[in-house]
């Protein structure tokens, strides 16, 4: 399991029977996970005074109650400043278990300068990992507002002066301009969701598109490609499923690994939080 356990900003105190109990930063927040499906005792004092709690409606949705929140605030991890805040769907704008990934992202990228690939690239965390060990990004997002998001965490890590392309796009139908047009690319992050919606309504199901998708961003990589990182959610697809998929699609040249992606529980334990796949160029210097 990849874990990221060297946050400051970021806790996972304690979770039971459906929530976890965290820390942002100053805020303590309750959120629901279908992960955490056991029902021990509530071993944190905080349980009891949180900032905010996401509870479910019954019709669908949710909300923060009770709201002693402001609207955002910033956390840090290394060098890299976000903006979270409380979201529709019990989301904060970055979900911290991936810093083992943007770990990973940065320990690539300072090897060498190289251009990267972000798809599905939300809030920019993966981004800005990236650019600030040098690379130049091209970050793609169906989202409007998310990848405004993104350069704004850009600007608070003080990082709007490097080479970032922001696009707001259809992330396949962004891949097939892109092959028409002859770019390539020597890395590329993919962190596909579940299921989703195109700026004209494209839809997407991971299950169905994924495998098609990442066969076609295979012919965008350049003679001496990097990386491809695959990041899910989706509690159906176990690691090994991801590291065969790249395996295919690489045609088995190159290395792949994959694991789970863990957040260490201050009350003990590991909560898994998905999982990715890397796979590496061992030929590239």
């Amino acid at each position: 399991m990849w874990i990221a356990n060297d946050w400051v900003d970021y806790e996972l105190l304690d979770c039971t029977s459906g929530e976890r109990l965290e820390r942002w930063r100053n805020f303590i927040l309750v959120r629901p996970d279908p992960q955490v499906i056991w029902h021990t005792a509530r071993q944190h004092p905080a349980w009891r005074t949180p900032d905010a709690r996401y509870q479910r409606s019954d019709t669908g949705g949710g909300g923060w109650l009770p709201h002693k929140l402001p609207k955002q605030w910033d956390i840090a991890y290394d060098t890299l400043r976000f903006h979270v805040g409380p979201m529709n769907f019990k989301h904060t704008g970055i979900f911290p278990e991936q810093a083992a990934n943007w770990r990973f992202l940065k320990e690539e990228v300072s090897k060498a300068p190289c251009n990267v690939l972000n798809l599905f690239s939300y809030t920019g965390a993966a981004t800005i990992a990236c650019a600030a060990a040098g690379a130049t990004v091209t970050h793609v997002d169906a989202a409007k507002g998310m990848v405004q998001w993104a350069k704004d965490n850009a600007a608070l890590s003080g990082l709007s002066d490097k080479p970032i392309r922001w696009i707001v796009d259809d992330c396949g139908a962004f891949v097939a301009r892109e092959l028409r047009r002859g770019k390539t690319y020597d890395a590329i992050i993919l962190d596909p969701p579940s299921f989703g919606r195109g700026p004209t309504g494209q839809t997407w199901h991971l299950e169905e598109h994924l495998y098609d998708l990442l066969s076609e961003c295979v012919k965008l990589l350049s003679d001496t490609p990097r990386f491809i990182l695959l990041n899910t959610y989706t509690t159906g697809l176990a690691a090994a499923t991801l590291q065969h998929l790249l395996d295919c699609v690489m045609q088995f040249r190159g290395n792949t690994e994959a694991q789970e992606l863990g957040l260490p529980i201050t009350t003990g334990g590991v909560l898994p939080c998905g999982a990715s796949a890397r796979w590496r160029n061992t030929t590239a210097t």
